[in-house]
């Protein structure tokens, strides 16, 4: 092939029976998808929120309409930014911008103000559109202030049925409703599947983040490779409608991708729910008869320890997967006792849509543990020298992780030498993982050259934390680590130097300060104050000592 990688690779041994890596996976744009999906199954429902169903043909309709208000409307046409949680809202508005052949923002609401108000700047988006939340109305509000928003989108969850009370639309915003019942257009702008339909911005462990550029195609291809390894799964594969618990926030690529995008093409049907609740988890199984759940550890914990989990009817669930962070162990033994399936998971990235790897479920094949899984078809991996990442490295030897497929992103918004960067000749992206690859193919996260914490399925920088933490003017140095939380995988913790003759700063004051300058998920949940923190030979700041101290207090502790 034009890889000059030999065909087998070695992975394809653990392949689901019939499936080759090398299907041909069509790529197309959004706008097909639900165009296709219409047309083939007429009467199935594609979405269900609070007390509305709404069939593949009402989608289309409704996202025609919304693209073409949005392809009129002047302040869309930088860029559509989205500030919303699950919402039936967010599949219409997204497909619509698509269809309109405009970019989309989605932006986590969980998000500090100022990072949002970056990622506003950095797109260019001027449209922002939200749902009547108060906090969701608070924020637009703070970053209407700061001159970020050119227009406001309000849509009203009560259009889809009952639910928690809705806040009062602001004066002069756009009502998303009256786009829903605008005529459908005669017709739309032109759209390519090689042009950018999502900027989804990943967080840089140096500075800000970075808006990865996302095509239709590499979205559709990520879909479809992630089809192909479901579909390889037994003879009955495709014919047998799913119903998906869509509770993962679809602003974020893995939901997104595999959710939303995965069902829609496949004529399935998601299940839209605001937040994950153990109860209405298990009723979307027990009476919904829901087929598949992909969640985050947090979610598989909190359901492993539901007083009625032993004698909850599960029968109904054919694929249940863990990802965002490491499944302790015993929650996945757990579930496979009480289940008899074995929880899938893998890896991949923001920049890769987000396909990368799964793990076979296959029951001949040993469980390996630790191992992040096999590339998805059309995806190819490898390990390269961290001192020549053009050098590919032998099975066992570890370096870092590089990929290459159609799914792979375009590059970063704006940043030609980040991109430069970030790939090397043959399409190779350098993914900024560290692993090695067994001589079966399968794949090892060792560590992160990144300086990340993974909590509760959300990447967490400590950079950034670091930086908001140097604003107090008490503090004359700190560093962030990640630390074992039972119910988020980690948590942050600060290590803090005082300046001389400041009082003693408590964990309560440090929170109070960073309320509006880090993320829910990005608040450290610990403080320890220093004298002096440790520093290489060369002076450098240096937290190894710190992650070592860490491990060793929690060794002596558990024993």
């Amino acid at each position: 092939g034009l890889s000059g990688m030999a065909r087998p690779h070695p992975w394809e041994a653990a392949y689901p029976p019939g499936l080759d890596w090398g299907a041909s996976i069509r790529t197309t744009t959004l706008g097909r998808v639900l165009e296709e999906s219409a047309a083939a199954w007429p009467d199935r429902v594609a979405l269900r929120y609070r007390d509305t169903a709404i069939t593949y043909p009402a989608l289309l309709s409704l996202a025609r309409r919304v693209a073409g208000v949005l392809a009129a409307l002047p302040e869309a046409q930088a860029g559509v930014a989205l500030l919303a949680g699950n919402t039936a809202f967010h599949p219409a508005v997204v497909f619509g911008a698509a269809m309109a052949g405009l970019r989309v923002v989605m932006l986590s609401p969980i998000d500090a103000p100022r990072t949002i108000a970056h990622k506003l700047r950095d797109s260019g988006a001027r449209l922002l559109v939200t749902v009547a939340h108060e906090g969701l109305l608070k924020l637009a509000g703070a970053l209407a202030g700061m001159g970020m928003v050119g227009r406001l989108a309000v849509g009203d969850d009560a259009h889809w049925g009952k639910g928690p009370p809705s806040a009062p639309v602001p004066e002069g915003a756009l009502r998303i409703e009256d786009w829903l019942a605008a005529p459908e257009p005669a017709a739309l702008p032109a759209v390519s599947p090689e042009d950018v339909v999502l900027l989804q911005y990943t967080g840089g462990t140096t500075g800000l983040p970075k808006g990865a550029m996302l095509t239709h195609a590499n979205l559709t291809a990520a879909a479809g490779a992630y089809a192909a390894w479901n579909g390889g799964s037994g003879p009955d594969g495709e014919q047998r409608v799913r119903r998906m618990i869509g509770v993962l926030p679809l602003f974020h690529i893995y939901a997104f991708t595999v959710d939303l995008l995965l069902t829609l093409q496949g004529g399935h049907e998601l299940l839209i729910r605001a937040r994950f609740d153990p109860d209405g988890a298990l009723h979307d199984i027990e009476v919904l008869k829901a087929t598949d759940l992909c969640g985050v550890p947090t979610m598989w914990i909190a359901l492993a320890n539901h007083p009625r989990i032993d004698t909850a009817d599960l029968s109904s669930l054919r694929s249940a997967s863990s990802g965002g962070a490491p499944l302790p162990p015993e929650v996945a033994a757990r579930f496979e006792r009480l289940t008899g399936k074995r929880l899938g998971g893998g890896w991949g990235m923001t920049e890769t849509a987000p396909a990368g790897t799964a793990v076979p479920g296959r029951a001949d094949l040993p469980p390996r543990p630790g191992s992040i899984g096999v590339p998805v078809p059309n995806v190819e991996m490898r390990i390269v020298a961290m001192d020549d990442p053009t050098r590919a490295l032998p099975p066992g030897e570890t370096g870092e992780i590089a990929i290459r497929g159609p799914n792979v992103f375009k590059g970063y918004w704006n940043r030609p030498e980040e991109t430069t960067r970030a790939f090397v000749e043959g399409g190779w992206f350098l993914t900024g993982d560290i692993g090695r690859m067994d001589t079966d193919g399968y794949f090892f996260l060792t560590e992160r050259k990144k300086d990340m914490i993974l909590s509760g399925g959300f990447n967490v920088y400590p950079s950034v934390i670091e930086a908001a933490i140097h604003e107090h003017p008490d503090v004359l140095e700190a560093a962030v680590i990640g630390v074992p939380d039972a119910y988020r995988g980690q948590s942050a913790k600060a290590f803090v130097t005082l300046r001389s003759g400041a009082a003693p700063l408590t964990l309560e004051a440090l929170q109070a300060f960073l309320a509006e300058r880090v993320g829910r998920h990005e608040m450290p949940v610990a403080l320890e104050l220093r004298e002096a923190l440790p520093r290489t030979p060369v002076g450098k700041l240096t937290k190894l000592p710190l992650i070592e101290e860490e491990a060793a207090a929690r060794a002596a502790a558990s024993a």
